[in-house]
């Protein structure tokens, strides 16, 4: 069953569209999961701004992690006459069907957050909107890196094996620690949680369990981090003698960062994604061309600059 939000009649002029949009313009939105924290934040943001935008009606639906029913989504959404397309995809590497049913149905397609597997090469009519996960891998093991003072042994939580933004968020990871001034940091275990909390923590207590000897802990999110936080706190671990770093600075991520269990997190600025998704949606409805990248920065977060981003 879709979730709508149907929006307050306003002023286009009075919104932060560039191009005009169509009277009732409807957009249909698919998320990769519904219970995902972060990807909460965008939904809640393409809300917003529909409802801001006024004459935009948006539908969600929730994939629930599951290829073959996001793609059965977007044939719906076709089928519908929907004006635009968003979509947060559940495996980059799956999302060629879904550009070519839109395409051929003539309905602008944007890609949120997660990058289609061809996202350098985007056919007209589509575009992604994200941020280059080339810099948060990048940033947060640089800051590790500092904080460890250029060495240490470092448990590494990967996101899922099939998603671009783990995978490259992980090789971040190792290209960091390859550099002259990281080169004493060694990755002794490598594993995926998924993105999720409870697979962290039971992760992490795996790792303890087996006698592991670590100095730090390096996840592809917030979640994870704070799973392995969990597992570490149930288990005694003083805080201060391990070095925990995340991405993404959710509220939960930040929360973790002022009490002094998380050291560094990077900021995904989530909600900018969702608003920027919907604009752009909208605008390629109205008839105005959007640039195939568009790239929504990623800032590193310490406690010295934390108070930025509560």
């Amino acid at each position: 069953m879709m979730q709508k939000f149907l929006t307050m009649t306003a002023l286009l002029a009075s919104t932060a569209f560039a191009g005009p949009a169509l009277a009732e313009t409807r957009v249909a939105v698919s998320m990769t999961a519904f219970d995902n924290p972060f990807l909460t934040i965008i939904r809640e943001a393409i809300g917003a701004e529909a409802e801001a935008a006024g004459e935009v009606e948006v539908a969600f639906e929730d994939a629930q992690l599951d290829v073959a029913r996001q793609l059965d989504q977007v044939n719906n959404f076709i089928a519908s006459g929907y004006d635009a397309i968003i979509v947060n995809p559940v495996d980059g590497n799956s999302t060629t069907a879904i550009t070519q049913a839109a395409t051929a149905a003539g309905i602008p397609l944007v890609y949120v957050n997660h990058p289609p597997g061809d996202v350098d090469a985007l056919p007209e009519g589509v575009s992604f909107v994200g941020s280059n996960e080339i810099d948060s891998g990048t940033m947060q093991t640089q800051q590790a890196c500092e904080l460890l003072g250029g060495k240490g042994d470092v448990l590494v939580m990967v996101g899922p094996l099939e998603n671009h933004s783990a995978i490259i968020r992980t090789k971040d990871i190792h290209d960091v620690i390859a550099t002259p001034d990281c080169s004493g940091m060694k990755v002794v275990e490598e594993q995926t949680a998924n993105w999720n909390r409870a697979e962290a923590q039971d992760l992490m207590t795996n790792w303890l369990t087996s006698g592991v000897q670590f100095d730090a802990v390096i996840a592809n999110n917030d979640e994870m981090a704070i799973g392995a936080i969990l597992a570490m706190k149930a288990a005694g671990m003083n805080m201060d003698d391990v070095v925990v770093a995340g991405i993404d600075a959710t509220p939960d991520g930040l929360m973790a960062l002022a009490s002094g269990d998380l050291d560094v997190t990077v900021f995904q600025n989530a909600a900018k994604q969702g608003e920027v998704a919907l604009q752009t949606a909208v605008s390629m409805a109205g008839g105005t061309p959007a640039e195939r990248n568009i790239w929504i920065p990623f800032e590193p977060v310490t406690r010295e600059n934390m108070g930025d981003y509560q």
